[in-house]
């Protein structure tokens, strides 16, 4: 191809086939592209773990309360003191993540009972540039109380 049919074409098409900056453009529309995905990334996602973080606390929440509903009855009937009893609160709070698909750790003191679940939340954009999934922490505490 000659260079007078070259720069014509260039002219035509709004480029200039001999010019070392010809490319520049397509440079800069695949950074700003790549840029705009993981911004979109950050969004969709973070929205997605935004969402999971509250569940493992809601769930939390509700598995503790479950689990301080279970007093000793025996010791309330002879004392009229409220305590849990330690094995059954924490079977009842367990029941109740493994019945939400959950899964945590409870651990029960005194009148208290603590739950924390976790939840691994997949990446659907973010995935594209490495990150596969956010883990997501949530803990919830309740206390057996007698109603005034």
């Amino acid at each position: 191809m000659t260079g007078e049919l070259r720069r014509r074409i260039g002219r035509r098409l709004g480029t200039c086939l001999g010019d070392p900056e010809s490319g520049t453009v397509t440079a800069f529309v695949v950074v700003f592209m790549l840029a705009l995905l993981v911004m979109a990334g950050l969004v969709a996602d973070g929205g997605l773990a935004l969402s999971a973080k509250v569940q493992a606390i809601d769930d939390a929440q509700a598995a503790a309360r479950a689990g301080a509903q279970a007093i000793d009855v025996p010791l309330y009937r002879a004392t009229g003191q409220i305590t849990l009893d330690p094995s059954e609160a924490s079977a009842d709070a367990e029941a109740f993540l493994a019945r939400a698909g959950r899964t945590g750790t409870v651990s029960v003191a005194g009148d208290q009972v603590t739950v924390t679940v976790t939840i691994t939340q997949p990446t659907q954009i973010l995935s594209l540039v490495g990150i596969e999934h956010f883990t997501e922490t949530g803990t919830g505490t309740a206390t057996a109380e007698q109603e005034p």
